[in-house]
């Protein structure tokens, strides 16, 4: 296989983390994810980035007036000195500020994630990818209303280019290397049961 854009590996140096439009208002209407695991998801995202030292541009739309601030669980997470971009437009790609500081990482592989999966996931993945940058959507970080609007939103991406990937997937992929010193804080991080287990595990075999 040739190499190309599906298949070049997300590191450290070439990946940036977007959140669109985790917010209070629109996570009330999510059915195609628990709400629980939703938060916990996007929430493990945030903190494994942060471990990895990653760009993180987080955006809102409205949040005044409709929809909310972001959900307390992910502020809590996000760096304290973290300006988040509240805007009007609906596709966070029109916003010139949210456009700017995803070009201004300098990253060229980004991983999405938003509310609702078929607009504020779907639409800037989709701009990303027309203007080059390889956009991968962040699924399990994402939700939206009810399933047939999962499906589509999936499905047009998928037509676009747009990689679709999970959470963690996309985090340990970046960090490359069990044996890599940040190992422990960044599956820590992730927070996922089978790897606390795991972690379990070997704790009790080194006792042995």
């Amino acid at each position: 296989m040739a190499p190309s854009r599906f298949t070049e590996r997300l590191t450290r140096d070439n990946a940036a983390v977007v959140l669109v439009d985790h917010q209070v208002g629109l996570y009330s209407g999510v059915r195609d994810i628990p709400l629980a695991e939703l938060k916990h998801n996007v929430v493990a995202l945030t903190k494994a980035a942060r471990v990895l030292d990653l760009p993180l541009i987080v955006t809102t739309t409205a949040s005044d007036s409709m929809w909310g601030p972001l959900i307390p669980e992910l502020t809590d997470a996000l760096p304290a000195d973290l300006r988040v971009i509240d805007r009007s437009t609906v596709n966070a790609w029109d916003d010139d500020r949210v456009a700017g500081a995803i070009r201004a990482t300098g990253r060229k592989k980004l991983i999405i994630a938003g509310i609702s999966t078929e607009v504020c996931l779907a639409f800037p993945a989709i701009s990303a990818t027309a203007e080059g940058f390889d956009a991968y959507a962040a699924v399990d970080a994402s939700g939206t209303f009810w399933q047939a609007k999962r499906e589509i939103g999936l499905l047009r991406m998928q037509q676009a280019g747009v990689i679709p990937i999970d959470y963690s997937s996309a985090v340990v992929e970046i960090l490359a290397d069990n044996a890599d010193p940040l190992a422990g804080d960044v599956y820590g991080a992730l927070d996922m049961p089978f790897a606390v287990l795991v972690g379990q595990l070997a704790a009790a075999y080194d006792k042995n």
